[in-house]
């Protein structure tokens, strides 16, 4: 697997043993991790073949839900970046004929010009 690219807060790496213990058992056959980024509690992960994001909830983190997205079913992103009073960025997946994105808050600090660059190398 290569190096794994990530975000935590002003931008602490990734621990890529702690990526390949959550996400491994989900990835197909042959499936590989390209990127990942980490946003606060939230993980997201690009591979050759799709965006699994994956978010932690409650208080404990220990429940979590996983969205997995092809990158064939994304149809328009967006990223909106943070200002003087809005101090959090935002990137929006649009997937299929959905009419609401899937939307996550990237907090203060993270580089959000990397995750636009990752989906752009992904989906372009």
């Amino acid at each position: 697997m290569g190096l794994l690219s990530g975000l935590l807060g002003m931008g602490s790496a990734v621990n890529s043993e702690k990526i390949d213990a959550l996400i491994g058992p989900l990835l197909a056959d042959g499936e590989r991790i390209d990127k990942a980024y980490q946003l606060v509690r939230d993980l997201f992960v690009f591979t050759d073949k799709r965006i699994i994001l994956l978010d932690k909830q409650g208080l404990t983190g220990k429940k979590q839900f996983v969205l997995s997205v092809p990158y064939s079913k994304i149809t328009k992103y967006a990223l909106e970046t943070a200002g003087h009073f809005d101090l959090d960025a935002e990137i929006k997946l649009w997937v299929g004929s959905e009419p609401e994105p899937i939307s996550r808050e990237l907090g203060k600090g993270n580089d959000v010009r990397e995750l636009y660059k990752a989906l752009s190398n992904h989906l372009l």
